[in-house]
């Protein structure tokens, strides 16, 4: 499942105490709009007692990266509720978007501590400098000469006709 950033821009219903109510945006990111919008009031109402039969939200738009097509480091600080209680982490990925880094976030969470995507609370995402990174997991990839074994290359059959179908002997993968 792929994650999209989306900027939700909402503030609480104007009245006659506060005709001009001050605008929140928050930074989320979300399957798809709708529960962009439920995480936005899961947060104002935290922070600012704004819920959803008293608020509204003016926007939601989706925000794209600037450049998809540099690999980046991104260092992560997030918090989680887990069975035992709330934790704060700091988790570091490599991809080309932060919408990927998010997403492989969020499989290793589920993976590694069993945290849902309603459990987890990102605090901030930061693209990070090669020589600033803190994780091994991440500094291997560093190294300009790293090389990649492909031990698992199956040949392509030959180009005769009924060659395709049926072959003689059995193809070698390991070289």
């Amino acid at each position: 499942m792929s994650y999209h950033e989306y900027a939700v821009v909402g503030r609480r219903k104007p009245s006659e105490t506060e005709p001009d109510p001050k605008v929140y945006r928050m930074r989320i990111f979300a399957q798809n709009p709708i529960v962009a919008k439920s995480r936005f009031y899961y947060f104002i109402k935290l922070m600012k007692n704004v819920k959803r039969a008293n608020g509204e939200i003016l926007a939601v738009n989706e925000i794209f990266e600037k450049r998809p097509e540099q690999v980046k480091n991104f260092g992560i600080f997030l918090r989680y509720n887990s069975h035992t209680g709330t934790h704060n982490i700091y988790r570091e990925f490599r991809d080309l978007t932060r919408t990927g880094a998010i997403t492989q976030l969020y499989n290793d969470m589920a993976g590694r501590y069993r945290a849902r995507f309603g459990a987890i609370q990102i605090i901030s995402i930061d693209a990070i400098p090669a020589g600033k990174t803190r994780r091994t997991s991440v500094k291997q990839f560093h190294d300009s000469k790293i090389k990649f074994p492909l031990p698992h290359r199956s040949l392509r059959a030959s180009s005769k006709k009924f060659a395709s179908n049926f072959l003689a002997t059995r193809p070698q993968t390991f070289h």
